[in-house]
This record gives structure tokens, C-alpha cells and sequence, in this order.
């Protein structure tokens, strides 16, 4: 019973006590030293906190901004140049090579003589400035060629609801949604909201004619946010600090000098009207009142910070858009080899998502309408070719130029060799089809050995071609040569 008694002399245990955790957010509570700086944090959805008010605030001041702002001017031309550049080429990826070649070429022809990377090249700023573009696939007679499909480029401002009301449950800003969330339906206004003589007239479009290109920041957005807007406030504080100095300098420069004394009021001093003016002379002494000295003004303007403010400030403004100071400044000088190699990597990355972003939301579906109409000519496409549906296909853009182009040639010499790459991806990194460059470069050979023309030997990585004045390979050794220790 030894065990009974244990236990029942033993004292009973308390219960645990449950322990309450208080945590919090720091970022989430308000103070009186944060309260003014989170006063216009809202809980808005995407589409109210872009509601058609504030979209077009912002799409007039990024305007105004990219209009008279120089370095927002060479920001949005710079960033629609390196996504487009000369504009993209198709490359087509039927098993039938001739038929891949003449669709190229028709679609080349047909792209050229519309100025597509042109367009696209707008449609990019427009993005930049006023946060979307939309474009009209529509049929012009004056098109040259037997495709008459036209890209016909409408202004943001020009897709809108205004007074109309709604064409369904699902309109946003003139915009018609399914159940599903798919664009069904474009209200387009006849005339831009900005012109004088602007009517409310609107025609409905099926959304199969027309192209929404818009990079979209939170879910359930539908309209589109400038680029810029992040960079506005400092656009405003670059041009006003610069205004600034200027007319500090202005104001400086307008006074050559003071005098002044030492003397009380009433002094010894010879009497000198104050505020009055002195005309000075080239090359001349200046007698001054008794009592009275003279000192220069002393130039303060431009302040040694004006040069640092303007690039915090510009880097500033271009991070937003992921592009390096010396892109958005034009300025390299204080950059090296390897920070410029290393700062450009994110921007070309960035420039990569863009293009492709376009291909998929513009590229593709002008290739698809193309395509649908060149079809109907037996020169233009195939017969073997015209029962696809969709054609298999991808896009080339301009390739990135190489700070050194030796060590370029020299990795990619070496990566050749080791097979960690493949021509094909070598030059579609310049932008080219590997399968026409080939094709090019043997006929250029071709012709060479026609003519009796010797191609220039291969260099191995690491060596450079002879000079006219080398000693051949069994000629006298090179007496400088002997002074190199051996490796």
C-alpha cells in the first residue's frame, strides 16, 4: 500500500496557465511622427484607386512632365528604344523551310510598309506617360500589298465611358467584362476628350479588334498607371532645384561689388547715397568716398552639391523604371568597366520581361490577324502551310552591343567549344536568326573560293592575329620575346 499512500499524500499539480502573446507590426502603428506621412494610405481597390479622375491627373502631369522635362524626355525615348529598338523580327517554325522563308519575308514586307516599330515604339512611351495604349486592328485600303490589316494607335483618353452609362455589369471605363473576367467589348469615343469640338459620340468594338497593352501592378487592375508617376514629385523637385540655382547665380551676378565702412552713423566717413549705383570701367582704378572700402561679391552659385543633388535625384527617378544613372543621365564618367557591366544587367533583364510582355500582348495577336488574311493568297502563304491554325513562331530583337567586343568573342569562343551554349542562342542574343546567318555566311564563302579570295584564319582564345611585320613560325626568334618568364 506503500504506493497508494505516495500518491495520495502527493499534492495535486496546478494546471499550466495559458500565456497570451502580444506582437505587433511596427510599420502598422500610428504615431504622431508618422501620421501626416501614411495621412493618403487608403484601402482602395485597383480599379477605385485608379479611377478614371485620377488616371487622367496623372496621365497630363507624366505628360507635361515628359513635354518639357529633358530628362524625362530622354527616359521615356531611351526606354522605347532599347525595348523596340529597329523593331522585332519573325522568325516561323514550320518543318517546311521554304515555306518559313517566304512567310518571313511577306510579314517583313507587310510590317515595313505599315512603320510597325514605329508604332511600337510609341506604344511603349505612351505606356511610360500615360499608362496604356490601345491599338485598332482594322482593314486600310491603303495598306501596299495584298494584306491590307492596319495598326491604327488610340490615345488612352479615347477609351472611356464619360456620361454613357454602362453596356453591362462588368464595365470598367468603357471596358466590358465577362463572368469571367475577359474582355468582351471596347467603348471607343469618336473624338479625343482634349479636342474643342469633342462630341460624345462612341463606337462599340468586339475586343477580337482590339489591342490593350498595359503592364498591370495589382490584381483585378484593368487600366493602366503611367510608369512615371513614382518619379513625378522628383521630376518637380529636379526642375524647381534647378531654377533655383540658376537664379541664385542670376541674382549674384548681377552685383560686381559693395562698399562699405566701418564708421557709426554720422562718423567721419564722407556722406554716399545708399543703394545707389557705380558704372565701372575696363582696366581702371576707382577713388572711393573717405571712410570707405570695397569688396567684390563672391560667386556661392552654383553650391558644390548641385552636381551630387541632381544625380541622387536622377537615380532616384530611374529606379522605377530599372534603368542604371548612366542610361537615364547620359553620363557615364564616374562609372567603370564592371559597375557599368553590373548595373546594366538589371535593366537589360528588365528590357527582356518588356519585350517579351509585348510580344505576347501585341506581337502575337497582330501575327495571328496577319496570318488569317494572308492566308486567303496562295503567293503570300502555302498551301501546305494554310491548314495550321496557329503559326508556330518567335520573335528577334535587336541584340545589346558589348562594352568589349573581344572578351565578348573571346566567351563566346569558349562557350562554343565547351558546348555550354548553341549557335542559336548566341545569335539570337544579337538579335539574329541563326539559320540566315548560316545561310549567308556559306554563300559568302561560296563566293570567296569562287573569286580566290582566303578567309582569314580563326584566332584561338587568347591570341591574337599576326601583324603584317610578325616572323612566320620558322623564322628568327623574337629577341623581346625571350625577356617573357614562361608560364
Amino acid at each position: 500500500m506503500g504506493w497508494l499512500a505516495s500518491i495520495l499524500g502527493r499534492k495535486a499539480t496546478a494546471a499550466p496557465r495559458a500565456i497570451s502573446i502580444r506582437a505587433r507590426y511596427d510599420a502598422a502603428a500610428t504615431t504622431d511622427a508618422n501620421r501626416k506621412h501614411w495621412a493618403n494610405a487608403d484601402g482602395l481597390s485597383a480599379d477605385a484607386a485608379a479611377s478614371p479622375e485620377v488616371r487622367r491627373t496623372l496621365r497630363n502631369r507624366a505628360r507635361y512632365e515628359s513635354a518639357n522635362n529633358s530628362y524625362a524626355a530622354g527616359i521615356v525615348s531611351t526606354l522605347a528604344n532599347d525595348v523596340v529598338g529597329t523593331g522585332p523580327r519573325l522568325q516561323v517554325l514550320t518543318d517546311d523551310p521554304e515555306a518559313n522563308n517566304a512567310i518571313e519575308q511577306a510579314f517583313n514586307a507587310w510590317a515595313r510598309s505599315i512603320n510597325l516599330a514605329d508604332r511600337l515604339r510609341t506604344m511603349r512611351m505612351a505606356r511610360a506617360h500615360s499608362g496604356e495604349c490601345f491599338a485598332k486592328l482594322a482593314s486600310n485600303p491603303a495598306v501596299p500589298g495584298p494584306v491590307k490589316l492596319d495598326l491604327v494607335l488610340v490615345e488612352a483618353d479615347r477609351v472611356a465611358s464619360l456620361n454613357y452609362g454602362v453596356l453591362g455589369p462588368y464595365e470598367v471605363d468603357g471596358i466590358v467584362y465577362d463572368a469571367a473576367g475577359n474582355p468582351v467589348a471596347y467603348r471607343v469615343l469618336r473624338e479625343h476628350p482634349g479636342d474643342r469640338s469633342m462630341t460624345l459620340a462612341s463606337d462599340v468594338f468586339d475586343a477580337s479588334r482590339i489591342v490593350h497593352y498595359f503592364m498591370p501592378a495589382r490584381p483585378e487592375q484593368h487600366r493602366g498607371i503611367p510608369d512615371l508617376v513614382p518619379a513625378l514629385p522628383l521630376f518637380a523637385q529636379l526642375r524647381r532645384y534647378t531654377i533655383a540655382v540658376l537664379s541664385a547665380a542670376e541674382t549674384a551676378a548681377n552685383f560686381a561689388g559693395t562698399v562699405e565702412t566701418d564708421a557709426p552713423a554720422n562718423g567721419e566717413a564722407d556722406p554716399v547715397e545708399p543703394m545707389d549705383t557705380i558704372e565701372l570701367e575696363a582696366n581702371s582704378l576707382l577713388t572711393l568716398p573717405a571712410g570707405w572700402k570695397m569688396s567684390q561679391v563672391k560667386p556661392e552659385q552654383p553650391a558644390t552639391t548641385y552636381g551630387e543633388f541632381k544625380r541622387e535625384i536622377l537615380n532616384e527617378i530611374a529606379r522605377c523604371l530599372n534603368m542604371p544613372f548612366n542610361v537615364a543621365a547620359g553620363n557615364s564618367s564616374g562609372y567603370n568597366y564592371a559597375s557599368g557591366r553590373l548595373d546594366h544587367q538589371t535593366y537589360f533583364k528588365a528590357i527582356r520581361i518588356d519585350q517579351a510582355h509585348m510580344a505576347r500582348t501585341v506581337l502575337d495577336r497582330v501575327l495571328a490577324e496577319w496570318f488569317d488574311e494572308a492566308k486567303l493568297t496562295e503567293s503570300l502563304v502555302p498551301t501546305r502551310v494554310r491548314v495550321l491554325d496557329a503559326l508556330p513562331h518567335q520573335w528577334f530583337w535587336d541584340g545589346t552591343e558589348h562594352v568589349d567586343p573581344a572578351k565578348e568573342a573571346t566567351a563566346q569562343a569558349t562557350r562554343l567549344a565547351n558546348h555550354t551554349t548553341t549557335l542559336a542562342s548566341e545569335f539570337a542574343k544579337q538579335g539574329k536568326d541563326w539559320e540566315a546567318e548560316l545561310r549567308q555566311r556559306a554563300r559568302e564563302l561560296a563566293l570567296m573560293e569562287e573569286l580566290g579570295i582566303t578567309a582569314a584564319p580563326s584566332v584561338p582564345a587568347g591570341e591574337t592575329a599576326p601583324g603584317p611585320n610578325d616572323q612566320p613560325a620558322d623564322g628568327p626568334p623574337d629577341e623581346e620575346a625571350n625577356d617573357e618568364p614562361d608560364l
